[in-house]
């Protein structure tokens, strides 16, 4: 079971407190673009088996969103971040890197 800790309101809890959205940090593209854009934006989502950035609302509590770094493969979670956010903290990206040095790497 995952251990998620809410950035937003600091609650710790399982997963069940909490609910999945999904990828993170995906581009959403305006009017007049392309039509295979605004299908990538709907459709295409990567399903890595390793490191992940994911988006999570704190359903049972504060209620926003947030975003989570973790691994598919162990649900090792590596931190938490506001969904404001556009990149993956440098911290997170560290602790990332350190416990996985053959990470390619953000994006």
């Amino acid at each position: 079971m995952l251990m998620l800790e809410c950035p937003c309101c600091g609650v710790k809890g399982e997963e069940t407190e909490f609910t999945p959205g999904g990828e993170a940090h995906l581009k959403r593209h305006g009017p007049g673009a392309p039509d295979d854009d605004f299908e990538g934006y709907l459709f295409r989502r990567k399903n890595p088996a390793g490191v992940h950035f994911e988006r999570w609302r704190h359903a049972n509590g504060c209620g926003k969103w947030f975003h989570v770094a973790r691994c598919t493969v162990t649900l090792e979670v590596f931190g938490t971040y506001p969904a404001q956010t556009t990149s993956p903290p440098a911290d997170i990206l560290r602790r990332i890197r350190k416990k996985r040095p053959d990470w390619e790497g953000w994006r």
